[in-house]
């Protein structure tokens, strides 16, 4: 129904381009003219100032004896179910069920391995670096150790050396003194 419906457009949409054309030609309209197609016929009314207009006639189905039947899907056959055949299908569904229900706990599985390798790499790479960090500071203290005592035994070495001067500038006083006094 709908094709020839759309069929019947399309003849309209021909048939006023075809008549647009013919009024170029023929100025003055044929009151009486009449286009006949397959199953459709189109009568040129009076010209208009605005326009033209057009009497389209259809054709009746029931008349013309070519009577349509609409299409219609054939159902699919209902056929009778067995207790048997229901238990396998139950049977079937319980089987899927299980394949999803396992493949989703490997999939969950993966995923948590997966997790536990993250969390794994990552405790190892915490361990590394305090790892290193304690030998950094190690390192620096026993550095800050020995230029601590280097300046100590620095300073040390200088009291000494301006002890040594101080002992000798009273000796070389105390000889002064005695050869003065």
């Amino acid at each position: 129904m709908t094709s020839t419906i759309s069929a019947y457009k399309d003849k309209v949409k021909e048939m006023s381009m075809l008549s647009l054309l013919c009024s170029c030609f023929y100025t003055q309209p044929h009151s009486s003219s009449l286009y006949q197609y397959e199953d459709l016929k189109v009568k040129n009314l009076n010209k208009r100032a605005s326009g033209q207009s057009f009497e389209v006639i259809l054709k009746d189905i029931a008349l013309s004896g070519d009577r349509v039947q609409p299409q219609s899907l054939p159902s699919p056959p209902k056929r009778e179910s067995s207790l048997e055949e229901l238990q396998k299908r139950l049977e079937a569904a319980e089987e899927r069920r299980k394949s999803q229900e396992a493949f989703m706990l490997k999939q969950l599985a993966k995923k948590r391995e997966r997790v536990q390798e993250v969390l794994h790499k990552a405790c190892e790479e915490n361990n590394s670096f305090s790892r290193k960090t304690e030998e950094h500071l190690i390192q620096k203290m026993e550095v800050n150790k020995e230029n601590r005592n280097a300046h100590l035994n620095a300073l040390k070495q200088r009291l000494r050396e301006k002890e040594v001067h101080a002992a000798e500038v009273r000796r070389n006083k105390g000889e002064q003194g005695d050869l003065s006094g």
